[in-house]
């Protein structure tokens, strides 16, 4: 429980630094970055189909083949906002149903609830930090992991001119007994971190880095960087907004990562949106 502490410690004293900065600075938050935002206080459906049909090859610490990731996914997301007079409560609910070529096998991953808890005092407008409960639910053995798991995540965003950026956070634990792994493993998954900046250009159009989350895992002492980039569009309407992207992502840092590493991983999303209190 000592990762869940450091990590909740981390994002209270950013959330208490950034809003002391940001206090006098009331900002509405544009309709435009609202559309790509995950944190703003808005209904969010969210479909996309995410192809990955290259990984990276060669050879793991313990000398054997590196194991391939998952061919495709399709994926519905939803955030169904709840404000209160203190806080913003925004449980997001992820489902994705993987392929899997190499073996036949095909079925739903690991279901992904998680509620992002941003106290009012947080939030300036144009940004905010929140944290948050986080729990996965078993998903079919062929494609995912058939085991519970909880955890922690939190998340930073704020919105300067053309430039929307934030970072998120994420810590789990695998719901199984300790004393059945085998030796030099843990029920601790790697720590996620997923940093991005999205830069708008002109009438809806914006670029923005890839949906790249670094993984750093605890009983290794490993680290898993990808990288890419995405080019998308948003349709503001008077009260709700349509976001399309496509974006690319490959692996920069895998070479002393013991899992799969994609080498070529393509994405298309769609995401409609509808602000509370317009």
């Amino acid at each position: 429980m000592k990762k869940i502490s450091l990590l909740l410690t981390l994002f209270l004293c950013v959330g208490f630094v950034f809003a002391q900065e940001e206090e006098s600075a009331q900002a509405a938050q544009d309709r435009e970055s609202m559309a790509v935002d995950a944190t703003a206080t808005q209904w969010s459906f969210q479909f996309a189909y995410q192809a990955m049909p290259d990984y990276y090859g060669g050879t793991i610490s313990d000398g054997s083949a590196r194991p391939l990731g998952l061919d495709d996914y399709v994926q519905l997301r939803i955030v169904a906002p709840i404000p209160l007079k203190k806080f913003t409560i925004l449980p997001r609910l992820t489902l994705r149903h993987y392929e899997n070529a190499n073996t036949g096998k095909n079925g739903m991953g690991n279901t992904e609830l998680f509620a992002l808890i941003v106290p009012k005092a947080w939030d300036w407008g144009s940004g905010r930090v929140g944290l948050g409960p986080l729990v996965t639910l078993p998903g079919n053995e062929h494609v995912a992991k058939d085991e519970w798991g909880y955890g922690l995540a939190g998340a930073y965003v704020n919105n300067k001119g053309k430039f929307f950026y934030g970072l998120l956070l994420t810590q789990s634990f695998r719901a199984i007994d300790p004393n059945t792994l085998p030796a030099g493993t843990s029920d601790t998954n790697p720590l996620g971190i997923a940093p991005f900046v999205n830069y708008r250009i002109d009438k809806g159009w914006y670029v923005q880095t890839a949906d790249i989350v670094a993984l750093y895992s605890w009983d290794k002492n490993q680290v898993y960087v990808p990288m890419g980039a995405r080019i998308g569009k948003v349709w503001v309407g008077e009260k709700s907004s349509w976001n399309l992207y496509g974006e690319y992502r490959t692996s920069m840092v895998y070479k002393g990562w013991d899992g799969s590493a994609v080498k070529n991983s393509y994405r298309i999303n769609l995401s409609y949106t509808m602000p509370i209190g317009l």
